[in-house]
């Protein structure tokens, strides 16, 4: 099933012994386009404090009622390694959190035990044993908005991410053509994305203007 990952911000968390906060944000690999952790805010519980949740903490995607419920207990969350929202996140600070929960490195092709569609990344480059590969993570939150360029020129801007729930992988970018407040919301393959520029705060797209107009309406849970 895709889901809108727009649709769930807002969501709350449910730990195995209590409420743990509520869905602020998710962090996804832009090589291969899986979401690595989902960004809790704590609210007044840990003061405001974010975390994140990697997809092993849930058993399966199952939204009930507006909940996603996590299979860690609190204390395992207010003990983990605290993040700052909406900043990159280093390959070191990823070591430190999948070694605290016992985790594989996915970056190195480690799949779970008994996961069976837990993403891993298919190609792993070749390292000195000192060396640290930067994490290819970005933030959902912040890429909303972006501009998106196709062929010589912007289209529309990036509003939105369908998410395969069987294994966390997004599979469309969802795209306002159009006006900003009356144009219209039409999905696109990721496959088609050539690139996306930080520094630009724009997604550069293999399409034109007319196919993407085209393509078609967002449609998800």
């Amino acid at each position: 099933m895709l889901q809108s990952l727009k649709k769930l911000y807002g969501d709350h968390l449910g730990a195995s012994d209590g409420e743990l906060g509520q869905v602020e944000d998710f962090y996804f690999d832009d090589r291969d386009w899986a979401v690595r952790y989902v960004v809790a805010d704590t609210g007044t519980w840990l003061s405001g404090q974010h975390v994140l949740l990697s997809p092993l903490a849930f058993s399966e995607f199952h939204e009930s009622h507006k909940l996603l419920s996590v299979n860690l207990t609190r204390k395992q969350i207010e003990n983990s390694p605290p993040i700052k929202a909406h900043k990159p996140i280093s390959r070191q600070y990823e070591e430190v959190y999948h070694k605290y929960y016992g985790w594989p490195f996915y970056w190195e092709g480690a799949t779970p035990v008994g996961v069976t569609n837990f993403p891993v990344l298919e190609s792993v480059p070749i390292q000195k044993p000192d060396e640290r590969a930067d994490a290819n993570l970005l933030s959902a939150q912040a890429i909303t908005g972006y501009h998106v360029y196709a062929s010589n020129e912007i289209i529309g801007h990036v509003s939105d991410f369908l998410m395969d729930t069987s294994n966390w992988t997004i599979r469309h970018l969802v795209i306002k053509i159009g006006h900003r407040f009356s144009g219209k919301e039409v999905q696109i393959s990721v496959r088609d994305i050539k690139k996306i520029s930080y520094e630009q705060s724009t997604v550069f797209v293999n399409l034109t203007k007319e196919v993407i107009a085209q393509s078609p309406a967002a449609i998800a849970a």
